[in-house]
């Protein structure tokens, strides 16, 4: 137990690497579609079929803002996967990239109270788990700090200084059913994520490494 405790005030989500078969192809997209600085971008030809087990959702200001960025990606190149609509819990809808990396836009307002903007608030990377509870254990063993936690649903870890994406977990089939994919996917996640301390790989086998 000495190696966790002496990580755990070190350990937190640095970058997030998508990995594509067209790098240049990948770069202009998510250029075109405003996330670029979000994440980097790595070459790989792995075997990947179905749901890879993750969604980057970004947080915007209305309504009006999620339809701006649902077009930019559209536009891009990207597949509607949920067209944009109100829902319970606010406005979203649902893209993915050409490279099959599958984002969604969302906002807690239903009405525009200001004009459309390129401004994003919040960029997290949902990972879909079968265990939230297990995989929560193990992040914290790892060193990371939990920020919110609502039982066996869904979990949120505190950011790290050096990344503007937060990391959260899901379970996996409600994740696939809240993007509208089925849950069933073989193979690569085909995404690391950038650790601040040392590298490992997780119980539903996301890949970390040391960050650069």
């Amino acid at each position: 137990m000495a190696t966790t405790t002496s990580t755990a005030a070190h350990t937190s989500l640095a970058s997030v690497t998508l990995e594509v078969a067209d790098v240049e192809a990948a770069r202009l997209f998510y250029s075109a579609f405003g996330v670029d600085t979000y994440i980097r971008l790595r070459a790989s030809e792995a075997h990947s079929t179905g749901f890879r087990g993750f969604t980057l959702a970004l947080t915007v200001s209305g309504p009006a803002t999620v339809d701006g960025f649902l077009s930019a990606a559209v536009d891009a190149g990207a597949t509607v996967l949920k067209p944009a609509a109100k829902s319970l819990w606010g406005y979203g809808g649902v893209v993915q990239a050409p490279d099959g990396t599958i984002w969604k836009i969302a906002t807690s307002e239903k009405k525009d109270t200001g004009p459309a903007t390129r401004e994003i608030d919040e960029v997290v990377l949902l990972l879909g788990v079968e265990g939230v509870k297990a995989t929560k254990q193990f992040y914290v063993s790892r060193g990371l700090t939990v920020a919110k936690s609502f039982g066996g649903k869904y979990v949120e870890f505190a950011p790290g200084a050096s990344s503007a994406v937060k990391l959260a977990l899901y379970k996996r089939r409600a994740l696939a059913k809240d993007l509208g994919v089925p849950a069933d996917g073989t193979g690569s996640h085909r995404i690391v994520l950038g650790s601040t301390a040392d590298a490992f790989t997780d119980l539903d086998g996301f890949a970390w490494e040391a960050a650069a």
